[in-house]
């Protein structure tokens, strides 16, 4: 009888970590524009409070590591993964809010060769660096697609 109770519960709490994750895209997918705004009717993008919504969700994923269920880690996992793609392509087309940081989208200057790719402090997203990390196994081009918009 204890067992049938602790699935019960557990399957619950499950189903309530699902819609936290999911509570928090939804707030994220809204600041990137893909859901309009309940009160205007419009798509608002503000970047800065995408990027929050996406880093609390890291900050779960890394803080639960371990402790979930393979369908709550498979949910959690999917839902940065599509929010992160969202979010670099909100930061590339649709530009800056007025009043926020600017952050180009394209560099201003012709980069430097490959050989100096410090002096690159500029940016630090991954659109913005030259082609050559294409080489590069899957896992590298994961991690610096990670550490393109968080800082």
């Amino acid at each position: 009888m204890a067992e049938v109770q602790k699935t019960v519960q557990t399957g619950e709490m499950t189903q309530r970590f699902i819609e936290f994750v999911m509570m928090h895209a939804q707030n994220a997918a809204l600041f990137l524009g893909q859901i309009p705004n309940p009160k205007t009717g419009q798509p608002e993008i503000n970047l800065d409070l995408a990027r929050m919504f996406i880093d609390q969700l890291e900050m779960i994923q890394e803080k639960t590591r371990g402790n979930l269920t393979n369908e709550e880690t498979m949910v959690l996992r999917n839902t940065l993964s599509n929010l992160q793609m969202a979010y670099v392509e909100a930061s590339g087309t649709a530009g800056r809010p007025p009043g926020a940081p600017d952050v180009p989208a394209h560099p201003e200057s012709p980069q430097p060769a490959p050989s100096q790719p410090a002096e690159q402090s500029g940016s630090g997203f991954a659109e913005q660096s030259p082609p050559a990390a294409s080489s590069e196994p899957e896992p590298e081009s994961r991690k610096k697609f990670s550490k393109s918009y968080g800082s």
